[in-house]
């Protein structure tokens, strides 16, 4: 069964910071590219930032030089680093995993992150 598990979301006032991690389970990690998505209230789905099982990376225009994007394959974990965060990063943040080699995709159940003094 394929779980991906996120974790690290909550309230933050602007400019503050936070980690988000996602666990998976049931998937062979290194053939993933594993990216996040959010969705505000009222607003699609959208990428933030994705990395490839070689570590490629890339990222929102609206988040570059704030976010950063990790994954640990030993651990079978992604990580969003996020700093300097403004009220317009507020949203329920996805963990997703596409395999490379086929049309096989997973989501995680979101994580809720509130930006606000």
């Amino acid at each position: 069964q394929v779980q991906l598990v996120e974790s690290g979301g909550g309230l933050v006032q602007p400019g503050g910071s936070l980690r988000l991690s996602c666990a998976t389970s049931g998937i062979t990690f290194t053939l993933y590219r594993m990216a996040w998505y959010r969705q505000a209230p009222g607003k699609q789905r959208e990428l933030v930032a994705a990395i490839t099982s070689g570590g490629s990376r890339n990222y929102a225009e609206s988040v570059k030089g704030r976010f950063t994007i990790s994954r640990d394959n030993a651990e079978k974990a992604v990580y969003l680093q996020m700093s300097n965060l403004q009220p317009e990063d507020a949203a329920v943040y996805y963990c997703y995993a596409k395999f490379n080699l086929g049309s096989a995709d997973y989501w995680g159940q979101g994580t809720q992150v509130t930006v606000s003094s």
